[in-house]
């Protein structure tokens, strides 16, 4: 029995029965073979490169161009900072009372007289005044060079408060139970206070920061 001629073009390929689909051949492009991946079928995803403009890596902190969270300041020495503005405010306000209180003595003096003997205590009242007007302005600067100021304001500050703690001691002993010593009782609890925030680790971790 005849299968056609095999070398009619029309007909089906030899080993092909008639009737039946051709089959694809075997480790063609375009048709998978059994077992075997097929041209532009993708068998799995392929690893995915980093691409150009991309960090390779989580930038570290702290460095420039990293992700930089800035440092906050110490629970403590917020506390210090706003005593030292409410310090600066009684300080000048203490000192105008008491320049204008030695400037009307001073008046009265010299209505009566006796002007000439005053002038040197005058001088003096005057001159403490100044200081108290002084040292809030001093106070003032501190507590906003607080926020970024470096080592230097640390120092001033602990020396600032010392001199203070020596100057509450003063008054206390020598106020005699009166208003010097409750004065004194305050100022050395502010500056007990501010002495306390500048000499821990918290505030050297603080003043020297890096800054960016």
């Amino acid at each position: 029995m005849s299968f056609g001629d095999p070398n009619n073009p029309y007909g089906p390929p030899q080993g092909q029965q008639p009737g039946y689909p051709p089959q694809p051949p075997q480790g063609q492009p375009g048709y998978p073979s059994q077992g075997q991946p097929g041209y532009g079928y993708p068998q799995g995803a392929p690893p995915q490169q980093p691409g150009y403009g991309y960090p390779q890596q989580p930038a570290y902190p702290g460095y420039p161009g990293g992700n930089h969270m800035p440092m906050e300041m110490p629970g403590l020495m917020k506390t210090a900072r706003v005593l030292l503005f409410i310090l600066a405010g009684l300080q000048i306000l203490f000192g105008i009372i008491a320049g204008i209180a030695v400037g009307a003595v001073q008046d009265v003096s010299n209505g009566v007289g006796s002007g000439d003997d005053t002038d040197t205590l005058a001088g003096l009242g005057f001159l403490a005044a100044a200081v108290l007007v002084g040292l809030g302005a001093l106070s003032i600067f501190l507590g906003v060079k607080f926020k970024n100021g470096g080592s230097g304001i640390r120092v001033t500050t602990i020396v600032y408060a010392s001199l203070m703690i020596l100057g509450g001691l003063l008054n206390t002993v020598q106020g005699a139970g009166g208003s010097g010593t409750f004065g004194g009782l305050i100022s050395l609890a502010i500056a007990g206070i501010i002495l306390a925030s500048m000499v821990n680790g918290a505030a050297s971790a603080w003043f020297n920061r890096p800054r960016y």
